[in-house]
Order: C-alpha cells, then sequence, then structure tokens
C-alpha cells in the first residue's frame, strides 16, 4: 500500500477501504515456516517479518504480549456436533479477554512509527477496551466513543486502563462516524475497525497461528509447511475480524506454506444480518439494516468492512449464516459445559452456528473445523445470567447439602 510513511485510511478517489499488500516474493526469500517456527516470541511479533510495522520497544510491556493463544481440540463438542475433529482458538485468553487486542497492538505500534500520542476509537466496547489497554502500555492517550448502552463491564476496563470514555447517544454507527470527524479535526490517530487498514493487519496473525499450531499438533513437518483446517468459525459484525483471518490465510498461501485456504463461515445474528443478506442475494452490495441483537459485539447497522467480510466467505468458498437470539443465549452455557469455554454472546455466535452447520450438512463429519472465540463470557455478565437460574441458599449443614444435591 502507497503511503506508508503517512496516515492512509481509506481510498482518496472512492473511500473504499484499504489493503496493505504483503511483498509476498521478499517475504518468500528472506524467510520460511522454519525460520518463523525457531523464534522464542511466543506473541503475534514472532510474525515481524508479515507485518508493516516496527515491532514495539520492550519497555511497552502488555503491547508486547499480544498473541500465542492457545489452540486445542475439543472432542465432547465434536461428539454433541456430530463432528469427529473440532478445535478452539481462544482468544478470550488475550489481555484485555477479547481478539480486538491484535488490531490495537498492531495499530498502536503504527501510531508510535508515525508519532502520534493520541488514538481514538469507536466501539461497542471490546475494540475500546482492547485500544485502552495497549495505548496504555505505550504511555499514549486513548480516546473512545461508545454507545451509551455499552455493558457495564466493558466501561469499567476502559475506565480502570485511563482511556478518555465518552458516551455517545445513539448506537456504533453514531460513535463511528464521530471517530472519523474527530480524527481529522483534533489530529488523533484513529484506530476505527473498517476504517484504519491496519486492524486487519494484527487480526491476520491468528490465521498465522492457528496454522503453525495445527501443525505442531498433528506432528507435521512446521519447517517446511504449516496447516490449515478445512473451515472457519467466526462471528460477524463489522466483517472485520473474518476479513482480517482470510487475509492471514490467503497471504500464506500466496507464500507456499499452506496448501488451501480453508473454507471462511460467517456467523451473525438474524437482527444484524447485513452481510449475511448480501451473500444469500449474491450480490456485493451491502444494505444497512435496523441491527437489533442480545450479541452487542456484532450489532452493526451498516458493517464498516462489510466488504471484507463478504469477500472471505465468497472468494474461500464458504458460507453465511444467522442465528437467532435464543440460539446464542442457549450457546453460551452450552459451549461453556462442553469445552470449559465461558464466551461472550458475541462468539458464542459462532458455535450456535457450527451447530446448525453440522446439522444441515454445511459441514462434512469429517472435515476438520476451528471454532474461533474472540471474547471472554465476563465481558458481559448480565447476558451470561438469563441463561442460568439461581443457584439455591442452603444453612451449612450436610442435610440440607443432600437435599439440595437431589
Amino acid at each position: 500500500m502507497a503511503g506508508l510513511a503517512e496516515p492512509v485510511y481509506v481510498c482518496p478517489q472512492c473511500c473504499g477501504n484499504l489493503d496493505v499488500v504483503l511483498d509476498v516474493e521478499q517475504v518468500r526469500r528472506l524467510h520460511a515456516p522454519g525460520s518463523i517456527g525457531a523464534g522464542t516470541d511466543a506473541s503475534l511479533w514472532r510474525y515481524a517479518a508479515l507485518l508493516p510495522v516496527k515491532v514495539p520497544p520492550a519497555t511497552t510491556a502488555t503491547l508486547r504480549t499480544v498473541g500465542g493463544t492457545p489452540l486445542f481440540p475439543v472432542s465432547r463438542l465434536a461428539q454433541h456436533c456430530g463432528l469427529r475433529d473440532v478445535w478452539i482458538k481462544d482468544d478470550s485468553r488475550l489481555p484485555t479477554a477479547s481478539f480486538k487486542d491484535r488490531a490495537s497492538a498492531v495499530v498502536v505500534a503504527r501510531a508510535l512509527d508515525l508519532g502520534y500520542t493520541r488514538l481514538i476509537t469507536a466501539s461497542t466496547g471490546n475494540a475500546g477496551v482492547a485500544l485502552a489497554g495497549m495505548a496504555a502500555a505505550a504511555g499514549l492517550e486513548a480516546v473512545i466513543l461508545v454507545p451509551e448502552s455499552a455493558p457495564p463491564a466493558k466501561i469499567a476496563q476502559l475506565l480502570i486502563f485511563g482511556a478518555r470514555l465518552i458516551l455517545v447517544k445513539g448506537n456504533y454507527d453514531a460513535a463511528f462516524k464521530l471517530s472519523l470527524q474527530a480524527a481529522r479535526e483534533l489530529g488523533m490517530y484513529c484506530r476505527s475497525t473498517g476504517y484504519n487498514p491496519f486492524t486487519l493487519e494484527g487480526k491476520k496473525t491468528a490465521a498465522f497461528e492457528i496454522a503453525e499450531q495445527l501443525a505442531a499438533s498433528l506432528g507435521g513437518e512446521v519447517r517446511e509447511m504449516w496447516t490449515a483446517p478445512d473451515c472457519v468459525f467466526v462471528s460477524v459484525g463489522d466483517g472485520n475480524i473474518i476479513g482480517g483471518v482470510h487475509k492471514g490465510f490467503k497471504e500464506l498461501h500466496a507464500l507456499g506454506w499452506i496448501s488451501r485456504v480453508p473454507r471462511m463461515i460467517g456467523v451473525q445474528a438474524v437482527g444484524s444480518a447485513a452481510i449475511y443478506n448480501a451473500f444469500a442475494a449474491r450480490t456485493d452490495a451491502i444494505a444497512p439494516v435496523d441491527a437489533h441483537t442480545v450479541a452487542d459485539s456484532i450489532a452493526a447497522d451498516f458493517p464498516a468492512d462489510g466488504l471484507h467480510g463478504l469477500q472471505a466467505a465468497t472468494q474461500s468458498a464458504g458460507a453465511y449464516l444467522t442465528v437467532t437470539d435464543d440460539e446464542i443465549l442457549a450457546a453460551i452455557p452450552e459451549l461453556a459445559r462442553l469445552t470449559g469455554v465461558f464466551a461472550e454472546p458475541s462468539c458464542a455466535a459462532a458455535y450456535a452456528g457450527l451447530l446448525k452447520a453440522a446439522r444441515s450438512g454445511l459441514v462434512a463429519a469429517h472435515e476438520r473445523v476451528v471454532l474461533l472465540i474472540t471474547g471472554s463470557g465476563l465481558k458481559d455478565v448480565a447476558t451470561a445470567m438469563r441463561t442460568v437460574g439461581a443457584a439455591p441458599v442452603i444453612a451449612p449443614t450436610v442435610a440440607e447439602l443432600r437435599q439440595a444435591l437431589v
């Protein structure tokens, strides 16, 4: 991409989203899976050769620890779905407990490269928390615009990290438009998803980790090739996460480090399904919706990175599914009880979609599936509590305990 020495966000002609283009020939000439794997850094910075920013200095602490989340098989969940081989990539274990740390780490590194000291973003919560945490680690100021309806746990995180939190009357789209205007007029570096192309660069690192970790887990020759799954399930709101993960797999395939690009399966809430609607209509024209869903992190009237999100499915021979709020709520405790992973509503949607895909035959029983978990259930405890009953209260006696356990 041109103009890397200055903040370039969108195409100056059409205002469309931009891509940072990897110099595949140079990377292939200088690096190989074996040289990446030989590094001792377990964070996303182990893939520095495939990233368009400088590795931040060691003094940035938490910023240097993002990435390296576990990928593990979940046999009980697979059996429940009627599948043989399902893996979870658990990004709820990142520093601020969401996948958005990947994007914010790279964007903050980009801001350091450019010499900015103030950043701004619109967020439903997680992206803002991630920026607040990463900016704090680098000693930068973060201004976060979130809808006034954001869950209290996310608001608490934002305030604890010292962000300048501003609650915006209206929805995410209103906050997003304000963030772009404020960045222009107040001289801040804008992190907002679907506007800053470097967010994709952070999110693509999940694909690198999946391919490398899967190869190592399956006993493959990780020095020569990594391993792509058959398909990856991703909850989708604005389209940036699925678009970034798809970009990562495409780059690995172009390098010759994986043999294929997996099918990307996007899952949207019925009440926030703008990209699904375009996919079902077989059109690139994404029409806005009036978004309403219990999964606030994937609620978007007009997906800011919708085209990338749509292309992830169409270019990979993947698909889009929708799930209801009832299916999302049911997925939270079911996922937890089958795997020990407590997911927030937005990423429980991906599991609800996997269950539906398995039962409809969209995914074959023999296929290797990765389910991307993008945020911790602790982000929205109130919603999780709606899915379970109240615990009994007893006197401290064995008799009452025995009765309660009946």
